[in-house]
């Protein structure tokens, strides 16, 4: 990686990535793009805009393209015609822009991107993946268009099957695992949470900066060891929102949790599943994550107490 583009920059993932992606290769190098950019970031850019797409990626000369643009899973469901638009329109757009220009893809996909028939524990690298949400759908969709665009064209596309992100530096944007963000700032705030899925809803996490260093890895391997270089399990935690408020207690010893569940969003949750077999990625590239549950509470409340 020379020259770096990243989509929806302003994301959760996109903010932190290009922080690292920069202090690792020069700010000159990294040009983070978002449909409403940061104040000091120049380029605002709707990936369904494949002019403009081309432009930054022929004036930069572009080599790598993180593709991080989309509609998350909650948001996607309440507006799935515009998550449509946007996950799959854009991802087109990326892959064409890859195969002209002959750039590298990352594209993450999600847990999203399995259903009710998928094995919920354990879930394997290959099996049934029937999604029940907009946004799972766009997923498969996409691991697929990586697949081909990699068998037809050459197009270096890779990707990873991400869990639920949790993130001490930006909030989160509209997904069925925010609860594990949202619960530090409820926790530091008021020593309480209201949470939106049962205490007994297990789901895999990873903490973001497990997050960003799998992306990295990952686009840096030998090609020649990736066996399937798209799509890849990877998780580094699963537990429940129960398990999360008892974590923090240790810390916080006066924070208390309520349940108020949201169908939607616990609907979407039952879909998924409760632990992933990463066992491809760590075979394959040499995936393996710092923080477990603890580790990641303590850091969490640490960086969330220095910023207040």
């Amino acid at each position: 990686m020379k020259k770096i583009l990243i989509t929806g920059a302003a994301g959760q993932l996109g903010s932190e990535l290009t922080a690292t992606l920069r202090n690792r290769y020069g700010s000159e190098n990294v040009f983070a793009s978002d449909k409403k950019p940061a104040p000091d970031e120049p380029y605002g850019l709707d990936v369904r805009d494949m002019p403009a797409l081309n432009r930054i990626v022929e004036t930069h000369n572009i080599d790598t393209i993180f593709h991080l643009a989309a509609l998350l899973s909650a948001v996607a469901e309440q507006t799935p015609q515009q998550a449509w638009d946007i996950n799959m329109n854009g991802l087109i757009n990326v892959l064409e822009t890859c195969r002209l220009h002959r750039c590298a893809l990352f594209f993450p996909s999600s847990i999203a991107a399995f259903g009710t028939e998928t094995p919920a524990i354990d879930t394997p690298q290959d099996t049934i993946q029937r999604p029940t949400t907009m946004y799972g759908i766009c997923k498969v969709s996409g691991e697929l268009l990586c697949d081909y665009y990699y068998r037809r064209f050459g197009v270096d596309a890779r990707g990873l099957r991400y869990p639920g992100l949790i993130s001490s530096k930006t909030k989160p944007g509209g997904g069925t695992t925010d609860y594990a963000v949202d619960i530090f700032y409820a926790a530091q705030k008021s020593r309480h949470y209201d949470c939106f899925l049962r205490a007994d809803t297990q789901l895999d996490m990873m903490y973001m900066p497990d997050a960003i260093d799998a992306a990295i890895t990952l686009m840096t391997a030998d090609s020649a060891h990736l066996k399937h270089r798209n799509a890849f399990n990877v998780t580094a935690m699963s537990f429940t929102p129960q398990q999360l408020a008892a974590e923090i207690q240790k810390h916080i010893p006066g924070f208390t949790i309520a349940y108020h569940v949201d169908p939607l969003r616990q609907a979407i949750a039952d879909s998924w599943p409760k632990h992933m077999n990463d066992s491809a990625a760590k075979a394959e590239w040499g995936w393996r994550p710092r923080f477990g549950l603890p580790a990641m509470v303590e850091d969490m409340l640490e960086n969330l107490r220095s910023t207040q």
